[in-house]
């Protein structure tokens, strides 16, 4: 519990130094009715709803105008969006790019219209447009994905002996911050393979090997199902999987039931993280099934994300960002970084139901 509290805490330390006081409405007067446009990637995956209602609700307690837009993972439908919204004369754009160097164009219209443009979780690339980044940060994020297995796996007392099989997953290699999830997971991962504790039996190990485009579910259960098919009969058993996201670690569960893991002795279900704390994985997990999720609350982000736009139609300078980490290729990006919590069966009650993420009979209890 003190850890949920010193994120809340985190949390609630970036909202004020960015200079805005929520409780009152301490900026409508300086907000109107001006227009923020708010773009998310899709609305079939239940975090980007959260995320996308989280920014519009905020910003319109303070008073503005928001348009929210879902692109359904569809580029051009994304483009037409960002065009249609400059030329309606936004203020600010808020934008959780599908592929973050598809959007060149639509940044320097949006910057010779001098509309800030704030990258939303997912690093907008390859171009000086881009005026602010607000996420999680990525690299934690992965090496936390990396103590999922460190703990799960109970890898400090494995031997070489007899090694532990793994297989890997990565994220969209569209998405820049798939990087930063694979190279933390990687370098916690990384001495466990050195000295022979851990072992790929396929061999796929490389980022743009094991990446899923567009963070398929469906088609992270197909590599599953393949891998599976090709590289485990007889003696060899997979103990776990490294999983970006959710509903990939959900999907690779299912691959492996399909061939009796977790109905067949000596055949238990793999140890599963993933990230985004979505309902089913919390029901998973209660269930004792996928083993561990990432939580990275998007009340928070949301919170962060109304509070930078606030400040820059307040013609303020934002405070206490990060000006050395996120390189997009042309630029470091201002970025604004904050925290997430590890989830497993242990912790679920007091990370995610007693801080409200989530309700009591969302997750059927």
């Amino acid at each position: 519990m003190k850890l949920i509290k010193k994120v809340l805490f985190a949390a609630l330390v970036l909202l004020v130094s960015a200079g805005t006081v929520f409780a009152g409405g301490g900026s409508q007067g300086q907000s109107g009715k001006t227009l923020i446009g708010v773009v998310m990637p899709t609305r079939s995956e239940e975090r980007w709803i959260k995320d996308g209602n989280a920014v519009k609700e905020g910003l319109e307690k303070l008073g503005y105008t928001v348009d929210l837009q879902y692109s359904d993972d569809d580029i051009p439908t994304q483009v037409r969006q960002i065009d249609d919204m400059i030329t309606k004369g936004v203020k600010a754009l808020v934008i959780a790019s599908i592929d973050g160097s598809a959007l060149s164009n639509q940044l320097a219209n949006a910057a010779a219209a001098k509309i800030p443009v704030i990258s939303y979780d997912r690093l907008l690339m390859q171009s000086p447009n881009v005026d602010y980044y607000v996420s999680f940060d990525n690299y934690k994020v992965g090496g936390q994905m990396g103590d999922i297995l460190i703990t799960g796996l109970n890898l400090n007392q494995a031997t070489a002996a007899k090694p532990v099989i793994i297989e890997l997953f990565a994220g969209s290699p569209d998405d820049n911050n798939s990087v930063g999830f694979y190279q933390g997971a990687m370098d916690k991962l990384k001495p466990y393979f050195d000295n022979g504790v851990l072992t790929v039996p396929s061999g796929q190990i490389e980022r743009t090997v094991i990446g899923t485009l567009r963070w398929d579910a469906a088609e992270a259960q197909k590599r599953m199902e393949n891998l599976l098919s090709a590289y485990y009969s007889g003696d060899v058993v997979l103990d776990g999987i490294l999983s970006p996201y959710d509903p990939i670690s959900l999907s690779c569960l299912e691959a492996c039931k399909a061939v009796g893991y977790g109905s067949t002795p000596g055949k238990p279900l793999p140890v599963v993280g993933g990230q985004d704390c979505i309902v089913a994985s919390c029901k998973s997990i209660l269930a004792g099934e996928q083993y561990a999720t990432v939580l990275k609350d998007t009340r928070s982000l949301g919170a962060a994300t109304v509070t930078l736009v606030d400040t820059l139609m307040q013609g303020k300078t934002p405070t206490g960002l990060d000006t050395s980490s996120y390189n997009n290729g042309a630029k470091i990006v201002p970025s604004l970084l904050l925290d997430s919590v590890i989830v497993t069966k242990d912790n679920l009650k007091a990370a995610v139901l007693d801080t409200g993420y989530h309700t009591a009979a969302e997750l059927g209890l």
